[in-house]
């Protein structure tokens, strides 16, 4: 009984070690330790650092009755700030927002999670919306290129 329960539990371990020597083979294995000491990387940095990759899409923006309301990372939403939404992006992050119609750029912080609707790729403040020019649209085609996040494990 007791060999059979042995067997069962390294295998487990195994089958665990597995998992994470393929997670870190498809991430690109772990930060460099000044990385990890500052709390964020750049998307610009040098080798070994978690670069998230640009994203294009459509962008939105808040509504103003959302201003007050508590956000995923627990603070309340300003309609003022530079914070967006994205569904992929770590909260904490920093990205810099192309408008792909005009070219204006605005760069926000990451603090709460969406959009919703399929096909958005960010959700962004009405200050922001204004700076990228798409107040009237509603929406605009974007390009996303993060520029910090946090480390993994940090927050």
């Amino acid at each position: 009984m007791g060999d059979r329960v042995m067997r069962k539990s390294y295998g487990l371990a195994l089958g665990r070690c597995l998992a994470l020597g393929v997670l870190l083979a498809l991430t690109g294995g772990t930060e460099p330790a000044e990385s990890r000491e500052r709390g964020q990387t750049s998307a610009n940095a040098g080798h070994g650092t978690r670069v998230a990759k640009p994203q294009r899409g459509r962008a939105s923006f808040y509504a103003n009755r959302f201003h007050g309301r508590r956000m995923a990372n627990g603070q309340r939403f300003d309609r003022n700030s530079n914070m967006a939404a994205s569904r992929s992006l770590p909260l904490g992050s920093t990205a810099r927002v192309r408008n792909l119609e005009n070219g204006r750029t605005a760069v926000v912080s990451i603090q709460d999670r969406g959009p919703f609707t399929r096909g958005r790729v960010v959700d962004v403040r009405p200050q922001v919306a204004k700076e990228l020019g798409m107040r009237q649209q509603g929406t605009a085609m974007v390009e996303i290129v993060p520029l910090t996040m946090p480390a993994p494990g940090a927050g």
